[in-house]
């Protein structure tokens, strides 16, 4: 079997080869770099593919020479566009060791029969994340620090008429993957009045046979009922803008938004509407549509909101432990024949009909 692996500034290639290796005993690993000149580089060409896709960034010439033979492609951000999937004329599986896609065109990996596998490395760092911006925003644990950083000793709030706590409230959960049902699980774990669920692919059984103490309801029923609502969804063409007018104004005006996913899958125009109005009780933020937010955003002036610049994953461990927990994906998969993170499984079996 040959393997190749792309590593990059933020996570090496060493770390790549050894996971690889621990794919198959023998196994060729050749290792290519996708060269940054510095992580600032890195961050700009990666929000550059999270905003226009896998064809956005150049790939080094060394890959499409080394992937022609190769069985397995692994990367972390190095884009993987269609081009560089057809000149792989044996691989039959490409993985990276991050959650989002936006870097690799896995229609064209489905078109060609290839599994495309993914590991959440911060699954548990972004629940926690989650879970704490909920004790902020309805707490208003970040704006009483920053009055009193001011010399403000601040007692009246937006949110003052009903404030209350976490076990007088039902959280919601969209999207029921890794993370949210870790933002579930802790969310019960607090004593919450009840958690519901929605998820078009999640059922009540599954959820049962997991032991997690959720309720799966509708769309409409859940941002109608919910005192708090986390997103946790993949940002993809028919998620895009989806928490717009609709959806924001079945929520009740005492609810929070909490978003720890992707900024694109909220309408942003509705959404600062919704707090200019006060129509929603208030929301955090973790993620923006433009990254570095602009310092003259408007929606670093409203009083209903919390925000954090993009930090929600970042603990110490994720990223160098993200090669082998791939890597543990993958033989997962190859064993069982089925694995969550395979994101077009669905789409590879309804081909294989």
């Amino acid at each position: 079997m040959k393997i190749v692996v792309i590593g990059d500034i933020v996570v090496p290639c060493d770390l790549l080869v050894e996971a690889a290796k621990s794919l198959e005993a023998g196994a060729d690993v050749v290792a290519v770099e996708w060269p940054n000149a510095s992580r600032q580089e890195f961050q700009r060409r990666a929000q550059n593919l999270e905003k226009n896709g896998p064809e956005a960034e150049k790939v080094p010439d060394e890959a499409y020479a080394q992937v022609r033979d190769a069985d397995v492609l692994l990367t972390h951000f190095c884009p993987v566009p269609a081009d560089l999937i057809e000149a792989g004329e044996r691989l039959r599986l490409v993985g990276t060791c991050r959650g989002g896609m936006e870097h690799i065109d896995v229609s064209a990996a489905t078109k060609r029969g290839i599994p495309v596998v993914h590991c959440i490395r911060n699954a548990e760092a972004t629940s926690d994340y989650a879970i704490g911006l909920m004790f902020a925003e309805t707490r208003n644990i970040a704006r009483g620090f920053a009055a009193l950083k001011e010399g403000d000793w601040r007692k009246d709030y937006v949110n003052g008429a009903y404030t209350t706590s976490m076990c007088e409230m039902t959280l919601g959960v969209v999207g029921l993957g890794n993370i949210g049902k870790l933002v579930a699980k802790k969310g019960a774990g607090l004593g919450m009045r009840e958690v519901i669920a929605f998820d078009p692919f999640v059922t009540q059984e599954q959820v049962d046979a997991q032991g997690l103490r959720v309720r799966m309801v509708d769309e409409e029923t859940l941002f109608s009922t919910a005192d708090i609502i986390s997103l946790h969804l993949r940002l993809t063409p028919e998620t895009e803008g989806c928490v717009g007018d609709r959806l924001l104004g079945l929520m009740k005006p005492t609810a929070y938004l909490i978003n720890t996913s992707r900024a694109g899958v909220i309408d942003r125009d509705a959404l600062l509407r919704a707090l200019r109005e006060r129509s929603i009780g208030g929301c955090a933020l973790d993620v923006f549509w433009e990254e570095p937010v602009h310092a003259d955003d408007p929606i670093l002036t409203l009083d209903n909101v919390t925000v954090s610049p993009h930090n929600a994953g970042n603990v110490v461990d994720a990223l160098p432990k993200s090669p082998l927990l791939l890597a543990r994906k993958i033989k997962e998969y190859w064993e069982m024949g089925r694995s969550d993170m395979v994101v077009n499984l669905r789409a590879l079996e309804g081909k294989s009909l």
